[in-house]
């Protein structure tokens, strides 16, 4: 046996990992929660809030909808708060869970676990078949068997890549595309055989190495962890030395590597944290298993802390977690008042192309433009009023009617005696909705000097 194992080999080649079957509850957990969030991703386009898809990521018409709430280009910079939001958040649940994410959550092993590698098992059979099977001959069997999983694989990846496509077009522009021509919608045809394609290189063949090699979590976790940390581990004191059950001076571990083959990633967990280690608690219910079997306390791997595993006592709160929590808390409160602060409509002032102003019989005319946006998910009206009372304000319309999400421009001239105009006068239009909320849109004059 090696010291180190993965599916990584030392010179950089790679072993094609054929994870045993494992029962129990973790296992069980994981499964209702890989489905439940598969449920949820495949359900949000059809469930409707306010007439309008749960999610729904318009980016031809730049207009946004999430759980009700609308959304357009302008406040992308929301975005900030929210992937800030979700990395401070990371950052906690590591620093008290390890990586829980990884193994419980995150999209590469809910569809890999959840999904693909049960196609796998279902038409290739179980591990040892598998191994046995591709240490022999090329057989029409095993073809067939190969073939078949790779079909499905395609036909799950074009699936997810349609599932992809309804958060960006709607079910109802889904369903329409698909009946016609590719021809007719190339981007979005293109765009779903590219997602596909990935999906089915990932799920098909890259899988564990995507954990392995490209994402940087496994990595940060080094610095993110603790002696307090809750990780999924090997119980050295109680396990070594490792013998044979009936073994008077042998530890617990019997080496039967039960953990190490149904490992999704090929490790050893009892050569200590590793980064290749998901945190998927397979190796726990694989070693609760053969405990129960030979009548010994489960625990010899599980959830536990370094200095539990240890023997000592595990301390919950201690300074980085204070610091991890004011963190979070400060990200709360920005991103609330982030999202509070966001207006319903966004009215500003332009200025049409040409001369800033014009002098007609005494007069200085300057015309803008007073573009309106309404960032509500129903028609919504505006009204215009001019708040300058010592200025001939001409607006070219004093409300208007602006349907989910879109725009207009309002002309305006605003005239001046040129003898009363100075540097730096402005003009004051005020924009009011339906649910009162207002703008006051500045309109800077220009002229010349006084």
């Amino acid at each position: 046996m090696t010291l180190f194992e993965s599916s990584l080999r030392t010179d950089g080649s790679r072993t094609t990992v054929h994870p045993a079957d494992v029962h129990g509850r973790f296992n069980l957990w994981r499964h209702v929660v890989f489905y439940g969030l598969i449920v949820l991703w495949v359900l949000l386009p059809w469930i409707t809030i306010a007439g309008r898809p749960a999610v729904f990521l318009d980016i031809t018409a730049r207009a946004f909808y999430l759980f009700g709430l609308s959304f357009n280009a302008q406040d992308l910079w929301l975005l900030f708060f929210g992937a800030t939001g979700f990395a401070f958040a990371l950052v906690a649940i590591t620093a008290m869970a390890g990586r829980v994410w990884c193994g419980w959550a995150c999209p590469q092993t809910v569809f890999l676990e959840g999904a693909f590698r049960k196609i796998e098992r279902l038409i290739q059979g179980p591990r040892e078949d598998r191994l046995r099977r591709n240490k022999g001959p090329w057989t029409v069997n095993r073809l067939a068997r190969i073939a078949a999983s790779h079909a499905f694989y395609a036909g799950l990846s074009l699936l997810i890549a349609h599932v992809i496509l309804s958060y960006f077009v709607s079910l109802p522009g889904m369903f329409q595309m698909i009946r016609e021509n590719p021809g007719a919608h190339p981007e979005a045809f293109l765009w779903t055989f590219g997602i596909a394609g990935v999906t089915y290189f990932n799920f098909a063949w890259f899988r564990e190495q995507f954990c392995v090699v490209m994402c940087p979590y496994g990595r940060l976790q080094s610095v993110l962890l603790d002696e307090q940390s809750l990780v999924v581990g090997y119980d050295t004191k109680r396990g070594e030395p490792r013998g044979k059950a009936n073994s008077s001076n042998a530890g617990d571990c019997v080496d039967c590597r039960r953990c190490v083959v149904v490992c999704p990633t090929g490790i050893d967990i009892r050569n200590g944290l590793q980064l290749d280690c998901l945190a998927c608690t397979a190796c726990i219910d694989a070693c609760d298993d053969i405990m129960d079997r030979l009548h010994r306390k489960r625990g010899l791997i599980r959830y536990d802390s370094f200095a539990g595993l240890a023997g000592s006592a595990r301390r919950f709160w201690r300074p980085r977690l204070w610091l991890y929590a004011a963190l979070a808390m400060i990200g709360l409160a920005a991103t609330s008042f982030a999202f509070s602060s966001r207006r319903s409509f966004e009215a500003n002032a332009l200025r049409p192309p040409g001369v800033p102003y014009a002098l007609r019989d005494g007069y200085i005319d300057n015309a803008f433009q007073i573009h309106v946006t309404n960032k509500q998910a129903q028609e919504e009206p505006f009204v215009f009023e001019s708040q300058s009372s010592e200025l001939d304000v001409t607006l070219g319309a004093s409300s208007v009617r602006l349907r989910a999400m879109a725009s207009t421009r309002i002309p305006i001239v605003v005239r001046i005696r040129r003898e009363r105009y100075r540097t730096g006068a402005v003009a004051i239009v005020k924009v009011t909705n339906r649910q009162g909320d207002f703008q006051l849109v500045r309109l800077q004059l220009a002229g010349p000097e006084p």
